[in-house]
């Protein structure tokens, strides 16, 4: 059989179209779009994303912002008189990439959410070379500041009120001069990712006990309820402490609606009077989760 020679067009084909066709698959080979596409769909199978089109436009976003940092050049007279600001600049842009790809993954999606937290602690973890005062190396460490600001981004946008959130950040909190290795990182991330979901989940539990049109739940109630929670919390104790945190917010899902009416009904017998608002609920229920936080020393 003969071969085609190369450069022949196939049959039916004008010899201009090929041609064209030729020079488009070049254009798109060059401009490595196919990678582009085809890491931005895995990014998002990974996710598994409800809005797909508000995810990919976020992505491409976010990667516009980091190609335009890495063309940005050094070295030019404007820019070492200014290298504080575009340290500070380049930094406050590295969080936010990192917070970027915290958000992709959900907790429950353990392997994704690992993978997400360990891209987010790679680009935090771009330190610069050692300062004159000897605080850091590069690969040494996110800087403690850093860190415990990530964690106050993850809990406000998680919708924990920083009153709520500040004793859970104060056992989380690494000084700033400190290095925060990768495990340390990875707990504080995953207990702020979880608590605030334990605080919506603290939410719905003050709701079944509220009475509708009023704005307040009866104090005996509500320390009825929050008896059962510690007590879910106390049994869910495990010795992975890398999955305490989620076993606490599963726990507190799965307080079943007949011990919760058990104990709500021993409550309307017995205990103090008065009411107790939504707030002091929220807190006293914040304060079963944070106890049982390991302490970052």
């Amino acid at each position: 059989m003969e071969k085609r020679r190369s450069g022949v067009n196939p049959p039916g084909m004008p010899a201009g179209k090929a041609t064209k066709s030729d020079s488009d698959r070049e254009f798109l080979s060059q401009a490595g779009v196919g990678d582009l596409l085809r890491g931005a769909i895995l990014k998002m199978v990974e996710a598994r994303s409800d809005d797909p089109i508000g995810f990919l436009a976020d992505h491409f976003c976010n990667l516009a912002s980091v190609t335009a940092a890495g063309s940005s050049g050094c070295g030019d007279e404007e820019q070492v008189n200014t290298g504080t600001v575009s340290a500070g600049a380049q930094e406050q842009q590295r969080l936010n990439r990192a917070l970027w790809h915290l958000r992709l993954a959900h907790h429950s999606q353990r392997s994704a959410f690992s993978n997400n937290v360990r891209v987010a602690y790679d680009l935090l973890n771009l330190t610069g070379p050692q300062t004159c005062a000897g605080e850091f190396s590069e690969g040494g460490g996110v800087r403690g500041g850093l860190y415990t600001q990530t964690l106050q981004c993850l809990c406000s946008e998680g919708g924990v009120p920083a009153s709520t959130s500040a004793p859970l950040l104060r056992r989380l909190h690494c000084h700033d001069h400190e290095a925060v290795p990768y495990d340390v990182f990875r707990h504080g991330v995953l207990t702020c990712a979880v608590f605030s979901d334990y605080i919506r989940q603290a939410q719905r539990l003050y709701a079944e006990v509220c009475c509708p049109g009023e704005g307040t739940a009866s104090r005996a109630l509500c320390l009825a309820v929050l008896g059962t929670l510690k007590e879910a919390l106390e049994t869910s104790q495990g010795s992975d402490t890398n999955y305490c945190a989620i076993r606490y917010l599963e726990a507190s899902a799965k307080i079943s609606p007949c011990k919760l009416a058990q104990a709500m009904a021993g409550a309307q017998t017995r205990g103090p009077g008065g009411n107790m608002d939504a707030k002091e609920f929220e807190n006293a229920a914040a304060e079963l989760f944070i106890t049982r936080v390991k302490v970052v020393s």
